[in-house]
């Protein structure tokens, strides 16, 4: 990890002297204004939700399990910024939790970060922060979890408004506690892996409505204990491509993984979607796509209260890795938020046709979802089931928001299997939240 690291410092000190100029001439432009300026405001965001079937069966017979549950989740943060020239800085406090829990839920640092422009449009930001790219199928703040995501990492890279390419380079090597002596193994920490480099660029011509990004990953993830272990490195490269005419709007992506995963298993895992939509009116909209995820070949099917065995040579279940899954394969999180029960993947296909009307202030969204497995079953198809999908929000202000959502799925006995689902097939999921983000501060000086 040192040579990626190596590469963000030297670039960082590259373009010190542009940064030093353009805080000269930032200071010559503001002689007569203000330089300073601080923001204080904070986000409260309450999520009410109630769901119905989908939960693990009991190997227990005898046990009374009700598969029902009902809940009040909450985030509140505080955000403080500070910008003077060419030097900017966030810090972002949360407290995340369930309304009455014991514990009084998890204060963390959500965003600390500093970062610095150059004039030339070179940039580099360190800190922890939350990162978002292209479409978030692959890295995004994944903002529909209470907690949200954010990474601890040095980014640098180049972007200006007069030019139609952008790149940008990050980051990261975790550790659990500082260590005068050995400190190498990292596990179960805040984050997934124990170091990160990322590269992305992004061409968006001006005269054309399209828009074309490649990323490349190599994340390291380590295996063992303290006392031996190692490190494995995964890799995935692809491509985000769009098409945005006036009334018509169409994007692509191809991802592919390969490496060794933590376990030492080679991966030869892939990922490909498309989707459309179309603008009727300032009001109507209509769209359509399709998701195929990649799964792992002979994959089994364990009988209940059995364990169910099979050897895997490569891992070809692909992994969604640090992405807003929420936005993807089905609002009711039902696929790659949760472990299949024999710890592979079968992988998915997903379907989907909707329509959006949107009068005033509101948004209406109605979805219908086809679910299948893209590695076969056996004993089963791979036909998992059927979902439709409700949402409103309502603007109410500028800064306050409601929405409300129901989910239904009709599952399938290849997916009670799978995931050793409620018997009846039918799941319900209601959800309704407030959000409300003020800004209390605005202040120049």
């Amino acid at each position: 990890m040192r040579s990626p690291f190596c590469f963000l410092v030297l670039c960082v000190l590259a373009l010190m002297p542009d940064v030093v100029l353009a805080a000269d001439a930032a200071a010559d432009s503001v002689a007569s204004e203000k330089p300073n300026t601080f923001t204080l405001d904070a986000q409260l965001y309450v999520r009410g939700e109630i769901r119905r079937g989908g939960m693990v069966e009991s190997d227990d017979k005898e046990s009374l399990q009700k598969d029902y549950a009902s809940f009040v989740n909450s985030r509140t943060r505080l955000n403080l910024g500070y910008e003077r020239g060419v030097a900017s800085m966030k810090v972002s406090v949360q407290h995340t939790g369930v309304w009455g829990q014991s514990n009084k839920g998890t204060v963390n640092l959500y965003e600390a970060w500093a970062m610095f422009k150059a004039r030339n449009g070179l940039f580099a930001k360190i800190g922890r922060q939350a990162l978002s790219y292209d479409d978030e199928r692959i890295i995004g703040n994944n903002d529909w979890t209470m907690a949200a995501s954010s990474h601890d990492v040095l980014k640098v890279g180049y972007y200006s408004p007069n030019t139609e390419h952008s790149v940008e380079a990050f980051a990261g090597f975790n550790q659990n506690a500082i260590n005068t002596a050995g400190g190498t193994f990292y596990k179960n920490g805040a984050y997934p892996y124990k170091n990160i480099f990322t590269l992305w660029y992004h061409y968006a011509p001006r005269r054309v409505p399209i828009g074309a990004s490649l990323l490349f990953m190599n994340v390291g993830m380590q295996e063992g204990d303290s006392l031996e272990y190692t490190t494995q490195y995964q890799q995935l490269a692809g491509t985000y491509l769009s098409f945005t005419p006036k009334n018509f709007r169409a994007e692509a992506s191809f991802y592919y993984q390969f490496g060794r995963n933590e376990h030492r298993m080679p991966i030869r895992a892939w990922m490909a979607a498309v989707r459309a939509e179309y603008d009727f009116n300032q009001q109507w909209t209509a769209y359509t796509g399709y998701d195929h995820l990649s799964g792992d070949k002979y994959f089994a099917v364990p009988p209940q209260g059995s364990i169910g065995l099979i050897r895997h040579d490569v891992a070809r279940g692909f992994s969604a890795v640090y992405g807003s899954h929420h936005k993807f394969y089905g609002a009711m999180d039902f696929f790659y938020m949760s472990a299949y029960v024999s710890g592979f993947s079968p992988g998915l296909q997903s379907g989907y046709w909707g329509v959006q009307w949107n009068p005033w202030n509101i948004n209406v969204d109605l979805s219908y979802h086809l679910m299948a497995t893209t590695a076969p079953i056996p004993h089963n198809n791979r036909l998992l089931g059927h979902e439709l999908e409700f949402e409103l929000d309502w603007n109410i202000t500028k800064d306050m928001k409601l929405s409300l959502g129901y989910s239904f799925m009709r599952g399938t006995d290849t997916l009670k299997a799978l995931k050793r689902a409620s018997s009846d097939g039918r799941l319900h999921w209601a959800w309704l939240s407030f959000t409300y983000s003020p800004q209390f501060i605005k202040v120049k000086w």
